[in-house]
């Protein structure tokens, strides 16, 4: 991560600071204005009086910027802190064209110093590339962060810093293109970050998926030159709190022509290096978790292959085996992660789950719901791990909105010749896609995200950039950080 994060006691009189100053605000109190003239002050409390939410002060020799925190009886508190990763975002274009490279946070509020330093942070993300003009690859100015003040803690700000680390490498993974990162690189990439952090990985290469008949992936990777993996990653801390693993599941299509059903171009195909962000979320989670030592026993599994249309590729009209014994008659080859993750889904009953969650860029039909502003959700949790989940979900706003899996959408993937099928109809794409999956769903509570919309963006939005958002990784690792 290029932006590192550090707690202080207090702050230098002559630096870069930002004050969050609480709603209300008409007067600058005396620990954020001790080194203004009298009228700097005035010009302050002009802006506050106008509303103004971001004030700029060039003191030539530093600057101050002051933000003001949104009214918490006006809008919920979860609301509040997204306004204040916003004001993150907007606070960073100001100091890229002060060229601030060092920014202390200071908060007299309770509450806004992280969710302004996530902001700053997330926005701060560049992808590193593979440019070689040197002009090309300058450094971001802003390089540190130091948050100020009596409500926050070393810890908090170190655990904020791990769990940023997990969303860029998750970034980092969906942002490389296929010829950088291929099922087999992917895997490697997933063991150097546990190798790093402290969680152990085991590769299944071809021979191994071939020996355990995970059908669904074999199929996929058919009309691949290259060899898919099954990657296992298993962080199980010695003071682990729970008897149970959670389970974590991540598609990892590395690249989708679509297969023999091809896929669409330039208005497709060309995004989809993006279609194994769902490993790649599953790979930041683990990475967060290890790197702040959270005591929970997690595992995450990864299936990952290419989709292309070469050589003996599966084809419409094929009937496959899958790892479970079920067989699949299927009926569009860009349908295909859903085999990928029934195999790596029925796998994951070998571990007696207390809970399994699966992440996939599944369907268009999801992002077409809803947009890039939330997650489909849907699975046989229950009421209870639900609510934990979308509670889990307004606290990053990774925002969760749940469909229904009623046993009338079984009919969607009926086939004449096999025990299902795997496209189901052409209206609710996502739910028969859920519904596909919970055929492999054994012993075990289960949900399922479908991350197609947010997962990687066309245009810069916000806090969450451009490209790969590493979408679910916050709001993962907030959920079982609250089962620890």
């Amino acid at each position: 991560m290029s932006l590192e994060l550090a707690h202080a006691a207090d702050f230098p009189s002559i630096a870069d600071t930002v004050f969050i100053l609480p709603a209300g605000t008409t007067e600058l109190p005396i620990s954020a204005a001790a080194d203004l003239p009298e009228a700097a002050r005035r010009y302050v409390a002009d802006q506050l009086a106008a509303e103004s939410k971001l004030i700029r002060l060039n003191q030539y020799s530093h600057h101050h910027y002051y933000i003001v925190a949104p009214a918490t009886d006006k809008i919920t508190t979860h609301l509040a802190a997204e306004s204040l990763r916003k004001s993150g975002h907007q606070l960073h274009a100001q100091l890229k064209t002060d060229k601030v490279h060092e920014l202390y946070v200071c908060d007299l509020t309770e509450t806004g110093a992280l969710p302004l330093a996530e902001g700053l942070a997330l926005t701060a993300y560049q992808f590193e590339g593979y440019k070689t003009d040197e002009k090309a690859k300058k450094a971001p100015d802003l390089q540190k962060l130091i948050l100020v003040g009596s409500y926050i803690t070393a810890a908090q700000v170190q655990e904020l810093a791990g769990v940023l680390q997990g969303v860029f490498l998750a970034r980092d993974l969906v942002n490389a293109p296929l010829n950088k990162l291929n099922a087999t690189q992917f895997a490697e990439r997933m063991a150097a970050a546990g190798e790093e952090v402290g969680y152990h990985t085991e590769i299944l290469d071809l021979v191994r998926i071939e020996a355990l008949r995970m059908g669904g992936l074999l199929a996929v990777n058919q009309g691949s030159p290259e060899p898919p993996t099954f990657t296992i990653m298993e962080y199980k801390p010695a003071g682990a709190t729970n008897a149970k693993p959670y389970v974590l599941v991540g598609k990892g299509v590395v690249f989708d022509t679509g297969g023999l059903s091809l896929k669409p171009t330039p208005n497709s195909m060309d995004m989809m290096k993006l279609d194994m962000a769902g490993g790649a979320a599953v790979t930041g989670v683990l990475y967060a978790l290890a790197k702040n030592q959270v005591p929970l026993h997690v595992i995450g599994l990864v299936p990952a292959t290419d989709n292309r249309p070469g050589g003996l590729a599966f084809a419409p009209g094929d009937v496959i085996t899958m790892y479970s014994g079920l067989t699949v008659e299927v009926l569009n080859t860009d349908a295909e992660g859903r085999l990928l993750l029934a195999d790596a889904l029925a796998f994951a009953k070998k571990y007696d789950p207390e809970l399994v969650l699966d992440f996939a860029t599944l369907t268009g039909a999801a992002a077409r719901a809803i947009g890039k502003e939330g997650i489909v959700v849907m699975g046989t949790a229950g009421d209870e791990w639900m609510l934990e989940l979308k509670q889990a979900g307004h606290r990053a706003h990774e925002r969760l909105v749940e469909f229904p899996l009623w046993e009338e959408y079984a009919d969607h993937i009926k086939s004449d010749i096999a025990d299902i099928n795997n496209v189901g109809k052409g209206e609710a794409g996502a739910i028969s896609a859920g519904k596909f999956l919970e055929r492999f769903i054994e012993g075990y509570p289960w949900v399922h995200f479908d991350i197609a919309g947010p997962a990687y963006l066309t245009a810069p939005d916000s806090y969450r950039g451009k490209g790969g958002t590493g979408t679910a990784v916050r709001l993962t690792y907030d959920f079982l950080k609250s089962k620890a």
